[in-house]
């Protein structure tokens, strides 16, 4: 897709209008204003942003500052968060996004996603995917919903497929273990899920070092690394990241290295 280089993505959980940052879904803490900190991971060579509506009491609010987002970035904006349907795709695709990420309502009904690749092509369509380890001899994921709270039973890789052959023309793959850990990439998933679809994957979850994502890049099929904490709170940027995967032999865009 891309003569093998990687994307860096930094990603902003919002909730009624901040930033949010907690780990593994609970224990939410502020994290600083979207506008400021897409503006600064742009300036830093972020190669798209993202970003998750995780629980805003006011929709409109939250739409509204989307659009305020969008119209100071020249980057790929992905959106996700409270899509139900193909009208909530429109809404944020009016207000100047690029692509949007569906999860829970996806597996409520997968032919929401058919629907919305017909409207705007598969490039605009992201399943995200939540994965949670289950316990057992042998690696094996189930898909959540509703922010990881309930399981949907269904297999990781079967669903990933399955969303592929619907119209994801991406997927944005987050371990639940993992997420906002700080401990690393879910390498065995990410590298099952990656082999095993047509489609880029986004990894997301565990990122806090730069060793870290070197390693998901490095050791995994993945097209993307999703970033979050590492960046809100100052323990490094985009450009550093950067600097490092290219300083290691990994393909990147903008890196003043290249």
């Amino acid at each position: 897709m891309n003569d093998g280089f990687k994307r860096i993505i930094p990603c902003l959980d919002i909730k009624d209008c901040r930033v949010v940052k907690g780990v593994q879904f609970e224990g939410l803490s502020d994290a600083g204003d979207p506008i400021s900190l897409a503006r600064r991971y742009q300036s830093e060579g972020a190669d798209c942003l993202a970003s998750l509506d995780i629980g805003s009491s006011d929709r409109r609010a939250f739409v509204k500052l989307i659009s305020e987002i969008a119209s100071g970035l020249s980057i790929p904006f992905c959106v996700g968060g409270g899509i139900k349907t193909l009208d909530d795709m429109k809404e944020l695709m009016d207000a100047g996004v690029t692509m949007v990420s569906v999860s829970s309502a996806a597996l409520a009904r997968p032919e929401l996603l058919s629907e919305m690749a017909g409207a705007y092509g598969n490039k605009a369509v992201v399943l995200a995917i939540d994965a949670r380890r289950v316990p057992g001899p042998e690696p094996r994921w189930e898909a959540y919903a509703n922010g990881g709270r309930v399981n949907s039973g269904l297999d990781v890789i079967t669903w990933a497929k399955r969303g592929c052959e619907l119209g994801a023309g991406e997927i944005m793959l987050n371990s639940i273990d993992a997420d906002g850990t700080k401990g690393g990439y879910d390498l065995e998933l990410c590298q099952a899920v990656a082999g095993a679809v047509p489609v880029p994957v986004i990894a997301s979850g565990g990122a806090g070092s730069l060793e870290q994502i070197e390693q998901v890049l490095s050791q995994t099929a993945v097209e993307a690394a999703l970033v979050a904490s590492i960046l809100h709170y100052g323990n490094t940027s985009v450009l550093e990241i950067k600097e490092y995967l290219k300083e290691r032999g990994i393909k990147v865009y903008g890196s003043s290295i290249n």
